[in-house]
């Protein structure tokens, strides 16, 4: 080993680029690795002081020593990454966009990633995944008792951002692989980091670990059986973690404010898929801490696109599930149970409300019934969709899907209803970018029936169909564009669908009227759809049978609806016309 400083460091810079580049030599030559580590530590800081927070100053050689120590700490995460199989956060998936016969094979999986992926995920297999992910609790364990325990304390605030960046790439199952008091320092480290320390570095690693630990199903389990048991949401290590970065949303650092909106918005995901699915009785107690989570993200819309992007993720995730009635039906609690949150709650700020780690008792027992909040994230999205980058238009586009899915949420009844359903009209219709085309054409696809869709039924079927029939003719902007046009079509495929199974629930003669007008193009289309679905080329997979009969089913309402349409209106040859279709692929 080289005893100068910036041999070594380039050495180590090298090492990390080899470990990214081919994870799987790091698992086979972990100990010779952790060796290589374990020396330039010790040469590069034989002394590391015990309890500093603000040390940022030192002569060239402590800022070579320090450069040293947080390349080969780099190197430690980059091969600790690649033994747990760490490839990004735990998927929080939105499965009523995906489960559709026609975009399911080409629409693909939202991931949010905190880190570069490790190797190449079309040739890492399964089993070697879930080897690497059993073994790599060993190493963490080797890790923080050699080196982080050391590191996370330093004086150093790069070797501390650093030792921090080191939890970011851990996983559930590594994690879940540690000893109970390995685990505890993970989880008290990484919160003291962001609390604590003063460097802005250090809060956003920390921010940005909590992100990534808060997507493991086991944290909302745990937190959900502490909530059941003690009733007191904030006391869990999930009301920590949004304690930690509630705070951190407010740091003057924009790079801070990133983080932690981005680990916000995780935390808002991991709550909305375990009210959904696992605990749908544990809202009621969490109220307080929902109304300050949507506080905290609508004071980020306000913020730079970065930012907003992560503030409309968070206030998506949560819109699915607040109540917009009462809560007089869940498990039996009273209506005074819930009763609307109290004014002082609504005018004070979201930190207030963790006072000494408890919920003031005027919040303690709260609803977010209160139409004002509602009003308030429709205001933040229309605002975010017209000021906001590609990126923030996407989320908004995903927001509303969620929202559109609240079961307590009456759109008919909302004055705001139109202006939504025209701002997603006119993204699908005028957006350069595919992606939010896509996400827009779902979007309208996600309310049930023709009253959902209110007055705005018949502008969401003349809109949808414009765009399809004139599919061809758009011009794309990007190469880009081209691996998105297939999904983009699929999509409108279901959701034009769709509204034609509704089409014969309405009354509106306009809507009748211009369907007759545009009978040709639907037939025509219909038909191709029908050819495409009557035989099924691999009759021998299960899973492909089941694709061409649920396609087969949507198509059917569509023509039943339409058939019904033009015998309503009289036109018994055109009606006859989408009956032989439909007996087509019976």
């Amino acid at each position: 080993m080289s005893t100068s400083p910036t041999i070594s460091f380039e050495a180590l810079q090298a090492l990390r680029a080899l470990s990214h580049s081919y994870p799987k030599i790091v698992v086979a030559c972990w100990e010779h690795v952790f060796a290589i580590v374990h020396s330039h530590m010790e040469v590069a800081s034989p002394e590391v002081p015990t309890s500093p927070r603000r040390g940022l100053s030192g002569n060239s050689i402590r800022v070579n020593g320090e450069k040293v120590i947080a390349a080969a700490i780099k190197v430690l995460d980059d091969c600790l990454r690649a033994l747990s199989g760490f490839k990004g956060t735990e998927d929080l998936l939105d499965d009523k966009l995906l489960d559709t016969p026609f975009t399911s094979d080409c629409i693909r999986e939202k991931k949010i990633f905190s880190a570069p992926s490790c190797g190449d995920e079309a040739s890492d297999d399964y089993k070697d995944d879930q080897r690497t992910s059993q073994s790599g609790g060993d190493q963490w364990e080797q890790a923080i008792n050699k080196f982080l325990r050391r590191t996370l304390r330093h004086s150093s605030h790069v070797v501390r951002a650093a030792s921090v960046t080191c939890f970011a790439g851990i996983t559930s199952s590594a994690f879940y692989s540690l000893k109970k008091q390995h685990q505890d320092f993970v989880l008290s480290s990484t919160i003291y980091a962001a609390v604590e320390d003063v460097v802005p570095s250090v809060r956003s690693a920390a921010c940005r670990a909590i992100g990534v630990i808060t997507c493991f199903p086991e944290i909302c389990r745990r937190q959900c059986r502490y909530l059941l048991n003690a009733n007191n949401f904030s006391a869990g290590i999930l009301g920590s973690f949004v304690k930690a970065v509630e705070t951190n949303t407010q740091n003057s650092v924009v790079s801070v404010r990133i983080t932690a909106s981005w680990a916000l918005a995780n935390i808002c995901e991991s709550l909305h898929r375990w009210f959904n699915d696992v605990h749908p009785e544990c809202f009621v107690e969490t109220n307080a801490r929902v109304v300050a989570l949507i506080e905290c993200a609508l004071r980020l819309t306000n913020d730079g696109d970065k930012v907003k992007s992560n503030a409309v993720r968070a206030l998506g995730a949560l819109s699915k599930y607040v109540r917009c009635r009462d809560l007089s039906g869940i498990q039996g609690k009273p209506v005074e149970y819930a009763v609307s949150y109290s004014t002082n709650c609504i005018q004070g700020s979201a930190s207030s409300t963790w006072t000494n780690n408890r919920l003031p008792e005027t919040c303690t027992a709260t609803s977010v019934g209160d139409s004002r909040w509602l009003e308030k994230i429709v205001q933040a999205f229309l605002s975010c969709v017209t000021t906001g980058n590609v990126k923030v238009q996407w989320n908004v586009c995903h927001a509303l899907s969620n929202l559109f899915r609240n079961e307590t949420l009456s759109l008919k009844d909302e004055d705001w209803a139109p202006s939504v359903f025209s701002i997603l009209l006119l993204l699908l219709r005028d957006s350069s970018n595919f992606k939010i085309r896509i996400q827009a054409a779902a979007a309208l696809a996600v309310p049930e029936s023709v009253l959902d869709y209110g007055r705005s039924f018949t502008d969401v079927v003349k809109g949808v169909e414009h765009v399809l029939e004139n599919l061809d003719s758009y011009q794309m902007s990007a190469p880009s564009s081209f691996k998105y046009r297939s999904a983009l079509e699929k999509q409108l495929t279901i959701t034009m669908l769709h509204v034609l199974h509704l089409a014969s629930s309405s009354d509106h003669q306009p809507l009748k009227d211009f369907i007759v007008k545009k009978a040709s193009f639907l037939e025509e289309w219909l038909k191709g759809l029908c050819s495409s679905v009557k035989d099924i080329s691999a009759p021998t997979e299960i899973e492909s049978v089941n694709t061409v009969n649920q396609k087969k089913e949507v198509i059917s309402k569509a023509l039943r609806s339409l058939t019904e349409v033009f015998e309503g209106m009289n036109h018994h040859a055109t009606a006859q016309k989408f009956e032989v279709l439909y007996q087509s692929i019976q």
